[in-house]
């Protein structure tokens, strides 16, 4: 088993048929979530919000886990190993996302 690398930029383009296009110009995640929470925060003109770090973390945490589990063909097991969560933690996160027993199609 290897370990887990950060998301980079694919130099190769990628067109699947859930939509979601790849190509050599993909930021990595990093530099995504940074374009997006400097997007929110401008968008908030000056104005304080509340739980922004809960916000983030399920805007980011459904998706993930969504993928994740669409890869390992709905395997916990396999699933938690990848995510390197306990698989009760995982099956936590599963629910508290409605994800538990859906078998998304992307």
């Amino acid at each position: 088993m290897t370990r887990a690398e950060p998301l980079n930029p694919s130099p190769t383009a990628n067109a699947a048929n859930d939509g979601v296009t790849e190509d050599a110009t993909v930021p990595s995640l990093r530099d995504a979530v940074t374009r997006a929470v400097r997007a929110y925060l401008k968008d908030l003109d000056g104005q304080l919000s509340t739980d922004v770090y809960e916000m983030v973390l399920a805007e980011i945490e459904a998706p993930l886990l969504e993928e994740i589990m669409a890869y390992t063909r709905h395997n916990q097991t396999k699933a938690s190993t990848m995510l390197g969560l306990n698989r009760g933690t995982l099956r936590k996160k599963l629910k508290q996302y409605d994800l538990i027993g859906k078998k998304h199609q992307g």
